[in-house]
């Protein structure tokens, strides 16, 4: 993911992203670098630059939480990337042992299935879609898989349609998936996901680069699904108790508006049964050509998987 340690790319992502003006320095003459220099942080944090050098450079790695405090000050950093720099500054003895449980429990299953007229879904730490109820993937049946938000956005075709504000979709995914990489930075699944969109999206790979985090909050999304039309969604985001890796998302319609009544459209094409197929008279075939799936469904990614439609 980066040839340097995840301390010293967040600290360098940020102070690149700041202007000597952001911070009420004055800037003159030509810059080589791009934001700030070191030692203007350095200055404004009240540390020695080369102590703060050394933080950049992976050579610090256990800095005094007054020292934390005042790097976040610098940096202008909100709460949630404030937070995010003291979980990177935590040795691996420190971090939370245990991820909990890989798999969804039966209990939150059958309370999912149970809202027949919401939404529901359970991500992992990469947006890896671990368990949904029948509307959930009913309402996300226009992706060629339902098994990762974040490669849902950027690789698949259908999220520039599906989401409506896909720049700021974008976004998101990214800053969740940093938030959770903070957690657990050895995590190999979250490598793994970082490393196939890093290689398959030059968006998300320049995303992934400016450190932005954000958790997985309650705001609204604006969505277009090509059976029901738009959609004006709220959506609100729990941590599972007893597997806080895991969180429960929900989608939520204003009753008695037309996303709700788009909701029970989708409730009642995904309950209709499917209509058989007319049986044709058999022609000699030849071989079809083994072709691999362009994105194929990890065997860890979905309970529900949506089966496919019938040629």
């Amino acid at each position: 993911m980066s040839n340097g340690t995840p301390l010293g790319d967040f600290l360098r992502a940020r102070r690149e992203a700041l202007k000597p003006h952001d911070v009420g320095l004055p800037e003159y003459g030509r810059r080589r670098v791009p934001g700030l220099r070191r030692e203007e942080v350095a200055l404004l944090a009240g540390v020695s630059s080369d102590y703060y050098i050394r933080l950049e450079q992976g050579r610090e790695s256990s800095p005094s939480a007054q020292v934390v405090e005042a790097v976040a000050l610098a940096l202008k950093l909100d709460a949630e990337a404030a937070g995010h720099l003291n979980r990177l500054c935590l040795t691996a003895s420190q971090r939370q042992r245990g991820r909990g449980e890989e798999q969804v429990s039966h209990q939150l299953s059958q309370l999912m299935d149970g809202w027949e007229h919401t939404p529901a879904f359970v991500v992992g730490p990469a947006l890896d879609i671990m368990a949904a109820n029948s509307l959930a993937t009913a309402l996300h049946s226009g992706f060629d898989q339902f098994d990762n938000l974040a490669l849902m956005v950027f690789v698949d075709p259908a999220g520039r349609e599906f989401y409506q504000e896909w720049e700021q979709a974008a976004q998101s995914s990214v800053a969740e998936i940093r938030a959770a990489y903070g957690h657990d930075p050895a995590s190999a699944r979250i490598a793994e996901v970082v490393a196939e969109l890093s290689a398959r999206s030059e968006e998300f790979a320049a995303l992934w680069k400016t450190h932005e985090v954000k958790s997985k909050s309650q705001e609204g999304k604006r969505l277009r699904h090509p059976e029901v039309g738009d959609l004006n969604i709220k959506f609100a985001a729990f941590t599972v108790n007893g597997a806080p890796h895991q969180q429960l998302v929900v989608y939520q319609a204003e009753p008695a508006g037309p996303t709700a009544a788009a909701f029970e459209t989708l409730r009642a094409l995904a309950a209709a049964p499917k209509q058989p197929r007319a049986v044709e008279p058999e022609q000699p075939q030849s071989a079809p050509p083994v072709t691999a799936p362009d994105r194929p469904l990890r065997h860890d990614a979905l309970r529900y998987a949506r089966p496919r439609s019938s040629e």
